[in-house]
């Protein structure tokens, strides 16, 4: 798909989408998107190439993903965004696709992602949550998952048990309903809350994935740092007190 182009040739054969936002990935983005199109009902796998560097985009066209690219880096949340508008347009005549967001650093992994779709697909749940069942140490990484597990927690009574995790199958309806998503990494948190206090139905739901380890250098520091920022600003929007506060301070009050 060149960017912009929604056109879907050839019948359609499954229910479910996959939707891989990518910055920066070349060197592991055909192993997802292989693995991932292999994914009992999926037709479609789309990548929105989120800005990058390298030639992710160019490589995942090469896999036989469907890809969409950002001119410049706009963050998660507006990936997520993009990729699951071009499937609508692709099922405007048809039954809207299921949507399985995976990150693009899986790899081989993401053949792992069917017990996502399965609770979806029998509509025993709105939206499923991967909880890996091997862990990968992320330097730093529990400050950021103790702040959105407690906020989850706070706004709906609700515990999850990695509420960071980015594998996750929506319906169509249960997206709808959390747009706008909150802007960057606090997708996943604003996602969550969004949801149940609308009531739809959400489970966690344990998967053989992993992410390839990140390290401790400035880089990760820094996705570290802007990952916290996100998170906070989600709960913040979505607490009324803090909401209130703000506003009054803004107002001079």
């Amino acid at each position: 798909m060149r960017d912009g182009d929604t056109r879907e040739g050839g019948t359609r054969g499954g229910d479910t989408a996959v939707i891989i936002p990518a910055v920066n990935e070349a060197a592991r983005i055909t192993a997802t998107i292989k693995a991932a199109a292999a994914l009992p009902g999926v037709d479609l796998v789309v990548v929105v190439d989120d800005g990058s560097s390298d030639r992710t985009g160019k490589v995942a066209r090469a896999a036989g993903a469907r890809v969409l690219r950002h001119s410049r880096n706009r963050g998660k949340a507006a990936a997520m965004e993009t990729g699951a508008e071009a499937v609508r347009l692709l099922d405007e005549d048809a039954a809207p696709r299921h949507l399985l967001f995976l990150d693009a650093d899986l790899g081989e992994t993401a053949v792992a992602a069917a017990p996502l779709v399965e609770p979806v697909r029998a509509g025993k749940a709105d939206m499923t949550i991967a909880q890996f069942s091997t862990r990968v140490k992320l330097g730093g990484h529990g400050l950021v998952v103790r702040l959105s597990k407690e906020g989850i927690r706070r706004a709906t009574g609700y515990e999850l048990a990695q509420p960071l995790n980015g594998q996750r199958c929506l319906t169509r309806a249960a997206f709808e309903a959390a747009r706008p998503l909150a802007h960057g990494f606090g997708v996943e948190t604003a996602l969550t809350i969004d949801l149940l206090r609308k009531g739809y139905r959400i489970a966690e739901v344990e998967v053989e994935m992993a992410h390839r380890a990140t390290g401790t250098d400035w880089r990760a520091q820094l996705h570290r740092a802007v990952q916290l920022r996100d998170v906070a600003l989600a709960l913040a929007t979505r607490d009324p007190l803090i909401t209130e506060n703000l506003g009054r301070r803004r107002s001079g009050r």
